[in-house]
């Protein structure tokens, strides 16, 4: 396995990074929840819109109509990921592209467990559509959720299978 070839060396980098991913995002939930009404929308492109929704559920609303159990499902699951992150991330993995991945999973998987425990649901402003289709809103944690999702998966499918 090639080493990490980066300035991010040591565990410190890595939860610097992952503690700016919930900077920004929380930085940006903020702005929405000081300046957009609730259920409001801002066009702001032909394409992009600002919103502002609670998501009680997960991504793409999935659960969002259970009965509360799950605020608290979803903040236990996020803090176990994290903290077996903040392990993995400990321990040293020494690739660049599983460690980015890894960070910003556990930036996102943070910065939606404190709108859980501040709000009991999660913050969401960004829409996307194209014509009548509608993305489901998301938030920065959630970009950074899916963007180390598919950098995981990447460097998975990049490596050559142990023979």
């Amino acid at each position: 396995m090639p080493k990490c070839a980066c300035p991010c060396k040591g565990p410190a980098a890595w939860y610097g990074l992952a503690l700016g991913v919930i900077v920004l995002d929380q930085l940006s939930k903020w702005w929405v929840v000081e300046n957009l009404a609730y259920a409001s929308t801002r066009t702001v492109t032909g394409f992009f819109d600002w919103v502002f929704v609670f998501n009680r559920g997960a991504a793409f609303s999935f659960l969002a109509g259970a009965d509360g159990w799950q605020r608290w499902f979803f903040t236990a699951l996020a803090l176990g990921v994290a903290a077996w992150i903040g392990v993995a991330l400990w321990k040293g993995p020494r690739e660049r592209l599983l460690s980015w991945s890894l960070t910003l999973i556990m930036g996102g998987a943070l910065g939606n467990v404190i709108d859980r425990l501040r709000f009991g649901a999660v913050v969401d402003f960004i829409q996307v559509h194209a014509g009548s289709h509608y993305w489901p809103a998301f938030n920065v944690a959630d970009s950074a959720i899916t963007l180390g999702a598919i950098l995981l998966a990447w460097d998975q499918l990049r490596k050559k299978p142990v023979q």
